[in-house]
């Protein structure tokens, strides 16, 4: 194998004191909805948010004096960017980032305030890969590699160290898969400090590029997700072998699920995850009875997601659990009725946020109408509640869109 625990032990001495010991908390309410007992280690606690400060700054303190003077590149979906823009602009190196278009502006916006060039090219990390070499070789660039790197997998492998000495009782480790940079390093340390600890690998199912290499499947990637941060095509060559060596299994977890661990991540622990950051929760959550009882330690990897995308998370979250419905409620249109229903809906203890009065095009006899009303609730059963109390009212109402998916009965 190509990096040892030595290899990791030494990193984690090399980069003592300039990078965060980011805490390693077990969560009372996480292990309660999952039936496991929860560890989390926040790398979104970083400086740079992410756990790419690790591997960054290894790999940066081990280039020559003439290395450092030439420069670096690198390629990246934004939390590798910032993290050697931080790093080489803290050790006085030049550095280029060649960035995929599209990445969350707060990861393009940190990358330039750290100091660094930074390059758009192609739509993923591979498109973007192929400029950053070529840029390299013009400009004699050294290539810092995101992830197929010895000393980037030594550097990320420094989080797995650091949880074990907390709470040398985890059985489980799950951990988010990119190109595996970081699952490869954890896997390392994890294995090599309690070899009977298992590991596990979670990718988005719009990427699930290492679990198609391990079980010789087609390559077939592609699409939009919130995890962009772990939405790579082409694993490494170097963290493959690792992979297949040391991981017990890689899992796939959906968007929905992604979404769902950001949101809980932010409304239980009080911390912003981006959807690559999440990624391990949500494969907990949607392999419970896989994991119920044990103790499982999950890496936040990181927290560097764009505010719009979290607000509309955020909001999909409550209308998901019940808590932001809308409902299409058919009425005679006939002064007084709109009262009628709003005095239903409050005495229910329910705030209407917005209402539609549709005439034209409700479909309804030219004497009636479809009020369509967008209402905050506490959860599904209150939902139910308030549908209850409004049939009985004399109103037929039904739940629309993705809230249809609360049962009204």
């Amino acid at each position: 194998m190509t990096v040892t625990l030595d290899d990791i032990k030494a990193a984690a001495a090399a980069i003592e004191g300039e990078v965060v010991k980011t805490p390693t908390t077990h969560s009372r309410t996480l292990s309660e909805i999952t039936g496991a007992e929860v560890v989390l280690k926040f790398e979104n606690l970083q400086f740079t948010g992410s756990f790419k400060d690790r591997g960054a700054l290894v790999k940066l303190k081990s280039l020559t004096p003439g290395e450092m003077a030439a420069g670096v590149i690198a390629m990246s979906a934004g939390n590798h960017a910032q993290a050697v823009a931080y790093h080489a602009q803290r050790l006085g190196i030049a550095a280029t980032i060649v960035m995929p278009e599209g990445m969350p502006q707060v990861k393009a916006q940190n990358t330039l305030r750290f100091g660094a060039r930074v390059v758009f090219e192609g739509e993923t990390v591979d498109e973007a890969a192929i400029r950053a070499r070529a840029m390299a070789e013009e400009e004699k660039l050294v290539f810092v590699h995101p992830y197929d790197d010895e000393k980037i997998i030594a550097g990320q492998g420094t989080a797995a160290v650091e949880m074990l000495e907390a709470y040398p009782e985890m059985d489980v480790l799950i951990v988010p898969i990119g190109g595996g940079g970081l699952i490869a390093g954890n896997a390392i340390a994890a294995k090599g400090l309690k070899p009977e600890i298992e590991v596990f690998g979670v990718e988005a199912a719009l990427y699930p590029s290492m679990y198609q290499a391990i079980n010789d499947l087609p390559s077939k990637t592609g699409g939009r997700t919130i995890a962009e941060g772990i939405a790579v095509k082409t694993v490494g060559a170097l963290t493959r072998p690792i992979v297949e060596s040391l991981v017990d299994e890689v899992m796939v977890v959906s968007e929905e699920d992604l979404e769902y661990g950001v949101q809980l991540l932010l409304e239980v622990e009080k911390t912003v995850a981006e959807g690559a950051g999440a990624a391990a929760l949500a494969a907990l959550l949607g392999h419970r009875d896989r994991f119920a009882g044990r103790r499982v330690g999950l890496i936040v990897s990181g927290g560097n997601i764009d505010m719009r995308l979290l607000s509309s998370v955020i909001l999909r979250g409550l209308v998901r659990d019940g808590r932001i419905v809308r409902m299409r409620i058919e009425i005679a249109d006939t002064p007084g009725t709109l009262a009628r229903i709003t005095k239903v809906i409050g005495d229910a203890d329910a705030n209407i946020i917005e209402v539609y009065h549709q005439r034209a095009f409700s479909g309804q006899p030219a004497k009636n109408a479809d009020l369509d009303v967008v209402i905050e609730t506490r959860d599904a059963e209150h939902v139910r509640d308030i549908m209850a109390k409004l049939t009985a009212g004399g109103f037929r109402c039904t739940l629309l869109g993705r809230e249809a998916t609360v049962s009204p009965m």
